[in-house]
């Protein structure tokens, strides 16, 4: 998340450097990544305007241009304007852009001087936005407004000494995700009050309205919708707008566009305007429909599955809900009647849904994190003040569509007395916790035992009082809480005769040459399959890769990809053990069953290379000996003699007919020993069966 200081001071003024902001920032968990400065460092650069434009006499590409900058700014030679040669396509009579004068530093260290260009005397150079650093790629010349104060120093004109903070927002955190609520930070940590822009009600002009139904209201429960007429498609998003968005990582494209940009970073409120003509009827929030597709904005049309949530008029859906908008009913350079949607999408609805289609959007990722409902009418206003602002129009009122069904109030949590000093060791004031909590949005009152804390709609991660402890200790600060140790009673409970302890006999395994692997809980199905084909696995709704898509339901799935990783990184001997869970699926909807389990896998030469013994290949004797010598671990730990261990000829699916046997202890069936099967040896490509 990029938030400019510029920007955050509007809404809440720490006072301090951005360095110290960042660190105080860090030490309330938003981790400071970065520090960039909104420009490099350029100086002599103004504002000027092309009084004239005339072709250059020796070329045809240049012009020769008379540019004002203001008595101050022209020096002896011309106390009115100066002559500057230019080839930029856009160099127009009017035009109000940057001049460096003689003198200037550009970045980079170019210095400035007279010159003479084909003949004509050039006193400075007209900057595109590209030569002064403020973006990668220029079409021109800067354009510049035309009120803009011919003379002063660029940098003091567009508020250039300014500094963007890069915090990484963990994903529980989704209302931090914007300029409001980082300032709500600020606000808490320095006990400041938000003082950002005013946020009115824009009074209706008109009295259109678009009907709005909400099918799926458990995935949608709020919607508001505003139509605005008249606009000018050809307005031009100011400056300030334009400089505030590029220091957030967000290019300009529209004026209309460009707001609903803006309030998006400004409140953390997704928002979506319609061309208003190139709607079919009314607006529905529903769910896919079997067979229907898309055409998003990024050009991509995608097939949609059922449990997608779309936006939808009656012709089909016009956008992926929370992820992107459709391209049929898309804002355009001619639109003069747009339809403004403000949503609130419940996060489970729209979770993993655009990472199937391989769209991550800001939208997306605030929607999946939580979005505040009560932000959307505040967003509406905000959005259609700015347009009628830039592009003019008439406004009609703002409709809000609501059900309760997916709509959540905040249950209160009561604060139990003395449970942030038992769970930080640290001893607060009541009234202190009180206003801290306060300080953060939530409603504290009295009750018997503690206090019952309400969260603000904003906080979908405050649901536990260990959620509002946190709370206390980040404001308070981490750095206050004293390192003291704690005081506990010690029982120490007896361990079974019969039970090994773990670390002897891991000690075993890596004094018999085996390294301890740990491997995802989450294997390949496919894999698994080959390996068990009639093991039932929990599968997983929202794997991290496509090839983690299922819970193991053995630990040979893990050591064997580490086996052929091995390999492919040239290893010719791999000895490798692992102790962890699997995992079987539960009866009639219960939670899966976990089972500790402990797997070891040979493959390649019986021992390292060496000069005095000829390489062999691992044998089933040697797998069988390093299990007999974990087996009498058991006994060495009880003081007793080690249960017999006994290995059975017997067949499994996945290993080699007639080289694999069945392990039993103390006459007990314990587990499998034997070398893999060759149709498996050959799927995994392996040089030889482990």
């Amino acid at each position: 998340m990029k938030i400019p200081m510029h920007w955050l001071a509007e809404w809440a003024d720490a006072g301090l450097p951005p360095g110290e902001l960042g660190v105080r920032l860090t030490m309330a968990g938003f981790e400071l990544e970065a520090l960039t400065p909104a420009a490099p460092p350029f100086a002599g650069v103004v504002v000027a305007r092309i009084v004239d434009a005339a072709p250059h006499p020796q070329a045809d590409k240049l012009q020769v241009c008379r540019v004002s900058v203001g008595a101050a700014a022209a020096g002896p030679a011309d106390s009115a304007s100066l002559q500057i040669v230019c080839g930029a396509r856009n160099a127009r009579a009017g035009l109000v852009t940057a001049l460096a004068t003689v003198g200037a530093t550009l970045p980079g260290g170019t210095s400035i001087g007279a010159a003479k260009l084909r003949g004509v005397e050039s006193f400075g150079m007209l900057c595109s936005a590209r030569e002064l650093g403020l973006a990668d790629a220029s079409d021109g010349i800067m354009e510049l407004p035309a009120d803009a104060p011919l003379g002063q120093d660029l940098r003091r004109y567009l508020e250039l000494d300014d500094t963007t903070l890069e915090l990484n927002v963990t994903p529980n955190r989704g209302d931090a995700m914007s300029v409001l609520g980082i300032a709500r930070e600020v606000g808490a940590l320095f006990g400041k009050t938000l003082t950002g822009p005013r946020i009115e009600a824009v009074p209706a002009r008109l009295t259109d309205t678009l009907p709005v139904t909400l099918e799926a209201d458990s995935a949608c429960p709020l919607l508001v919708g505003r139509i605005i007429r008249g606009i000018d498609p050809s307005a031009l998003t100011p400056i300030w707008m334009r400089e505030r968005l590029r220091r957030a990582g967000v290019r300009s494209i529209s004026a209309v566009v460009d707001v609903t940009n803006y309030v998006l970073l400004e409140l953390g409120q997704p928002m979506h305007a319609y061309d208003r003509a190139l709607l079919e009827g009314g607006l529905s929030a529903r769910l896919a429909r079997p067979g229907e597709s898309c055409a998003l904005l990024d050009g991509r049309e995608v097939q949609l599955q059922a449990d997608m949530l779309v936006i939808a008029d009656q012709a089909g859906p016009v956008g992926l809900a929370g992820i992107m908008g459709g391209v049929r009913t898309a804002v355009s350079a001619t639109t003069r009647d747009v339809f403004l949607e403000a949503a609130h999408f419940v996060p489970a609805a729209i979770a993993g849904r655009g990472r199937r289609l391989g769209l991550t959007t800001d939208a997306g990722q605030r929607f999946e994190r939580g979005v505040d409902p009560a932000g959307a009418a505040r967003a509406v206003e905000r959005t259609t003040a700015l347009i009628l602002q830039i592009a003019g129009g008439q406004a009609g009122p703002a409709v809000v569509t609501e059900s309760t069904a997916g709509l959540r109030d905040s249950a209160p949590i009561l604060l139990r007395d003395g449970a942030v000093e038992r769970l930080l060791g640290l001893a607060l004031p009541p009234a202190r916790i009180h206003g801290v909590l306060q300080s953060l949005g939530m409603r504290v009152t009295a009750a018997a035992g503690g206090q019952h804390v309400v969260p603000p709609s904003h906080r979908f991660d405050i649901t536990l009082e260990r959620d509002l402890i946190e709370e206390v200790a980040r404001i308070v600060g981490y750095d206050a809480i004293p390192e003291v140790d704690s005081r506990v009673p010690q029982r120490l409970q007896a361990r079974p005769a019969a039970q090994a302890a773990e670390p002897r006999w891991l000690d075993t395994m890596a004094a018999r040459g085996f390294h301890e692997a740990i491997t995802f809980a989450f294997v390949d199905s496919r894999l698994q399959r080959q390996l068990f084909p009639d093991r039932a696995a929990v599968a997983l709704e929202n794997p991290i890769a496509s090839d983690l898509d299922v819970m193991r339901v053995s630990l040979w799935p893990g050591l064997l990809a580490a086996t052929r990783e091995n390999q492919r990184r040239q290893a010719s001997r791999v000895r490798l053990f692992e102790h962890g869970v699997v995992f079987e699926p539960g009866v009639d909807g219960a939670a899966p069953h976990e089972s500790p389990r402990l797997a070891a896998i040979a493959w390649g030469a019986r021992v390292p290379e060496q000069w005095g013994l000829a390489s062999e290949p691992v044998q089933f004797a040697d797998l069988q000996r390093d299990l007999e010598a974990l087996v009498s671990t058991l006994g060495a730990t009880a003081g007793a003699a080690a249960p017999e261990l006994l290995f059975e000829p017997a067949s499994h699916r996945c290993l080699h007919p007639g080289r694999s046997a069945q392990v039993r202890l103390a006459g007990t069936a314990v587990g499998w020993l034997g070398e893999l099967h060759p149709e498996h040896v050959r799927s995994l490509d392996l040089a030889s069966a482990p």
